[in-house]
C-alpha cells in the first residue's frame, strides 16, 4: 500500500500515475485523461513539486522523477518528504 502524506489527496495519486505513463505534460493535456479541472491539477501538481514528487522543468510543464516512481512503486513514504519554499 502507498504511503501518503496527510497533505495528500486522492486526486494526487491518479495525477501521478498519469503522469508516469505521460513522462512529461502540461495540466492542460492532463484534462483530458482525468475529471478535474486545469486550475485543481496544476494545484495539486504545485504542491507535488514542492514536496519533490514530480519536477518542474518550465513553468507549466511537469515531469516524471525518482520520488514519484518510488512512491508509486511503494518505496517511499510520502509523509517523510518535506516542501521546499520556492
Amino acid at each position: 500500500m502507498r504511503k501518503r502524506a496527510s497533505w495528500m489527496v486522492v486526486a494526487d495519486d491518479n495525477i501521478l500515475e498519469l503522469l508516469r505513463d505521460l513522462s512529461a505534460s502540461k495540466p492542460r493535456e492532463m484534462t483530458l485523461y482525468l475529471d478535474y479541472s486545469r486550475e485543481y491539477i496544476s494545484r495539486r501538481l504545485n504542491i507535488l513539486h514542492s514536496h519533490g514528487l514530480v519536477d518542474k522543468p518550465v513553468r507549466g510543464l511537469y515531469r516524471e522523477n525518482d520520488n514519484m516512481h518510488a512512491y508509486l512503486d511503494e518505496e517511499l513514504d510520502a509523509s517523510e518528504l518535506e516542501a521546499s519554499e520556492e
